[in-house]
């Protein structure tokens, strides 16, 4: 939990992505603190958030780039019909004793299936550690993922460690996959048989 030499390490790695062209620098959960809700110290550190979001916004402002410094974002099927093309999620996903390849098996599968089916990009960012440092056993894997091509993110994409990818994010495969596909044009009329939205309580009250 050394969060002030993570912070440390976490600028470096933007002030390197920045000086290398990048615009959107992404962070991944639990990058300041680790994942040690048991620990008695975990709670006053998680309190100091707000000091760390302004100096993330400080470190954007500085070297001109947007960072996502590690919040989850979910989407809904809802959003999807926004003609939203990028899906950030940030994760912390671990292994297991059964099979310590099951979460590499699994996010192979699903971000990719997850770029086909929403016609859009999958930036993934997961926790990644030398193999041994940790109690919790790092699965990394952190890649962009987008139709046709699929994961993308040389340096990380297959790795547990530690490090940094900097994909050239081709937003035109994203358009193609949606000529092609007409997966957003689909869920944006009012036939789409997957009818779930997500309705806030307010308007779940007045149907």
């Amino acid at each position: 939990m050394r969060i002030e030499s993570n912070y440390a390490k976490a600028e470096q790695f933007i002030e390197k992505a920045a000086s290398d062209g990048a615009q959107l620098a992404v962070l991944p959960e639990y990058h300041l603190t680790n994942w040690v809700p048991e620990d008695p110290e975990f709670g006053e550190l998680c309190g100091q958030w707000e000091i760390y979001l302004q100096k993330y916004q400080a470190l954007a402002k500085k070297l001109h780039i947007c960072i996502v410094p590690g919040t989850i974002v979910e989407r809904h099927r809802s959003y999807v019909t926004e003609d939203k093309e990028i899906l950030i999620n940030v994760a912390y996903f671990i292994g297991n004793n059964v099979n310590p390849r099951s979460e590499a098996l699994f996010l192979d599968a699903v971000l990719t299936a997850r770029a086909f089916e929403n016609t859009c990009a999958v930036i993934f960012v997961n926790a990644g550690g030398a193999v041994g440092s940790s109690k919790n056993n790092y699965a990394g894997l952190s890649r962009v993922v987008v139709p046709f091509r699929g994961p993308l993110g040389e340096e990380t994409k297959n790795s547990a460690e530690e490090g940094m990818s900097i994909v050239d994010l081709d937003m035109r495969l994203v358009e193609e996959a949606e000529i092609n596909y007409k997966v957003r044009e689909d869920m944006r009329k009012e036939s789409w048989h997957y009818s779930y939205r997500h309705v806030p309580k307010q308007t779940a009250e007045k149907l």
